[in-house]
């Protein structure tokens, strides 16, 4: 369980994006009962104490209120064993549509700095490219999968990459010219992300 002062933090970052007008907060103020029926903007020009965004923060944890939260974290048990081991996923490999797969695995080396790991078939039908333990794999398809402008209209993310130096890897991507499509932005759930498109028009997000 997290510290308190972690959900302190996390109270007073509600705060802030409630004074600078952050539309993505709405859905989180409408947790509370006597908030259900505003809309985003309606819940932006409401009076919001930090009492409310530790309601809010103490919600999601679990708790009804924030003093419930409070008194959970100080009585948690700082010696507590880890919980039993469960079978479960190694890892997740997203697979990316493509028209060239030869072509694709060159744009992902050459521009992003990730490594070909295999391209199968003569010409390639199917490949992997990784950078830093992050793996995409490349399938050819003869006509487009989704309707023309789709992806771009509904804002489909095709893979969602973490990485702890989300600030570092953006100066290097705008410095290849990849297309970014939104900017580094800090997000109300509480990570930074930007998001390009590779030729063929998938959207990766990269977020830290």
């Amino acid at each position: 369980m997290p510290k308190l002062e972690t959900y302190k933090k996390q109270a007073k970052l509600l705060v802030r994006w409630h004074r600078e007008g952050n539309f993505s907060i709405g859905g989180r103020i409408r947790q509370l009962a006597r908030y259900r029926t505003l809309s985003d903007r309606e819940a932006l020009a409401l009076k919001f104490p930090l009492t409310e965004a530790q309601e809010i923060i103490a919600l999601e944890a679990g708790h009804a209120t924030w003093a419930e939260l409070k008194a959970s974290t100080e009585a948690a048990p700082t010696n507590a064993q880890p919980a039993p081991q469960h079978p479960t996923p190694a890892s997740a490999k997203p697979v990316l549509y493509v028209a060239d797969v030869t072509a694709s695995a060159t744009f992902y080396r050459n521009q992003l700095g990730f490594q070909t790991d295999f391209l199968h078939g003569n010409p390639p039908f199917y490949g992997s490219v990784s950078r830093n333990g992050a793996t995409l794999h490349l399938k050819q398809v003869h006509e487009p999968v989704f309707t023309p402008g789709a992806a771009a209209r509904e804002g489909l993310i095709m893979a969602f990459i973490n990485t702890p130096n989300v600030r570092d890897l953006y100066t290097e991507y705008l410095a290849a010219n990849a297309d970014i499509t939104q900017k580094l932005t800090k997000q109300a759930w509480g990570g930074t992300d930007f998001i390009l498109r590779d030729p063929d028009g998938n959207a990766i997000a990269f977020a830290g």
